[in-house]
């Protein structure tokens, strides 16, 4: 069993950089394939970026790519979401997620057994 508890979000203007982190409690091993994904309103949650456990394997939406850096603390138990360059359209609230399936870097919800309560990223225009 492991707690996620997601932070950084913002309000902030196009161009700008925010940085989420995602920290894990429990008294289980950091293990876990971690994954960011988003929701905006009315929207389903879709994929953002995921990282594999060692840190080793790390994949990307292709509309954040070159933008947002995925990448962990595994010491600290933390996932780290750098988000540079903000659009209005990556307004969402955003969840990271732990999966104990360790062999794929997952990109649909599924695999995930572990969610956060999510935070809120806004970018105005």
């Amino acid at each position: 069993q492991v707690q996620l508890v997601e932070s950084g979000g913002g309000l902030v203007q196009a161009g700008a950089s925010l940085r989420l982190s995602c920290a894990a409690s429990g008294r289980t091993s950091f293990a876990y394939n971690i994954g960011w994904f988003r929701q905006a309103p009315g929207k389903e949650r879709e994929f953002v970026a995921a990282i594999s456990w060692t840190g080793g394997s790390t994949d990307y939406q292709d509309s954040v790519k070159g933008r947002f850096t995925i990448s962990r603390d595994n010491a600290k138990k933390t996932v780290y979401l750098q988000m540079n360059s903000l659009k209005p359209e990556d307004t969402a609230v955003y969840y990271c997620a732990a999966s104990r399936t360790l062999s794929v870097v997952a990109r649909t919800t599924a695999p995930y057994d572990y969610w956060g309560q999510g935070t809120q990223v806004t970018v105005s225009s």
